[in-house]
């Protein structure tokens, strides 16, 4: 059976290239000599193996990341500090629907310093909300610069914050995904939960609240009523769903 490719977007390559740049945590790299690049493409030819995988099997778990394809230049995590301690309000448009929140800076510092980072340095604009999840967990799920469900920012950061203690996640908490069992694989992957759902914690816990929709959470309800784009539960959105406008004060 042939096997398909994974390729990323024009849009995706551009934006991840665009953080990186723009982050002042990445060491230079020294020239590159012709052994090198022998590495290198084994390097890209395994990482494709490895999002084919990842795909195969994604949509098969609850609100969390499949094991990432390997980062070349992978950059550190944004200190807590930048959260403030404080509460934070902020505004997005989801498929051209704007919707209005608030961030939790103190009780999970780590995420929010995390959202926050990203947000201003406009890492989220034009990124895809790439999963739906419309029966046992109601849940919209963005953050994705590769909308495969492996993507993030080329780092991971932990551990799990400000879970609830009875696994309930109400209407429009915005809560971290991750991968099963392991509380320090964060990264910029989120999801807004549009309908109550109970979601079971795992060996790393449950999943770091850091904020919540405060303002038209039915226009997420309108999204998620639409369905996904195979009919099936869990999968991506009928209509493409693109996180534009976002901001944070």
């Amino acid at each position: 059976m042939t096997k398909k490719k994974v390729k990323l977007s024009k849009a995706a390559e551009a934006r991840i290239a665009n953080y990186q740049a723009k982050s002042t945590l990445v060491g230079g790299r020294s020239a590159t000599r012709k052994k090198d690049n022998v590495v290198a493409i084994a390097v890209v030819a395994a990482s494709i193996l490895v999002a084919v995988a990842a795909q195969l099997t994604y949509f098969h778990y609850g609100p969390g990341i499949p094991k990432p394809i390997p980062k070349e230049t992978p950059v550190a995590a944004p200190d807590e500090s930048i959260a403030e301690n404080r509460l934070w309000t902020g505004g997005m448009s989801v498929a051209g629907k704007p919707i209005k929140f608030e961030l939790y800076g103190d009780k999970a510092p780590k995420a929010v310093a995390n959202f926050v980072d990203l947000t201003n340095k406009g890492y989220f604009e034009d990124i895809s909300c790439h999963r739906l999840v419309t029966a046992g967990i109601f849940v919209l799920q963005c953050g994705d610069p590769s909308g495969t469900g492996t993507g993030g920012p080329g780092y991971k950061f932990g551990p799990v914050e400000n879970a609830p203690a009875d696994d309930t996640y109400g209407p429009g908490i915005l809560a971290m995904a991750r991968q099963g069992g392991n509380g320090a694989s964060m990264g910029s992957q989120f999801f807004i939960v549009y309908g109550e759902s109970v979601i079971p914690s795992d060996s790393a816990g449950g999943y770091t609240v850091f904020g919540k929709v405060t303002s038209k959470l039915s226009s997420i309800k309108e999204i998620a009523a639409l369905g996904t784009a195979d009919g099936k539960t869990d999968g991506a959105p009928k209509d493409k769903v693109l996180l534009t406008a976002i901001s944070v004060k």
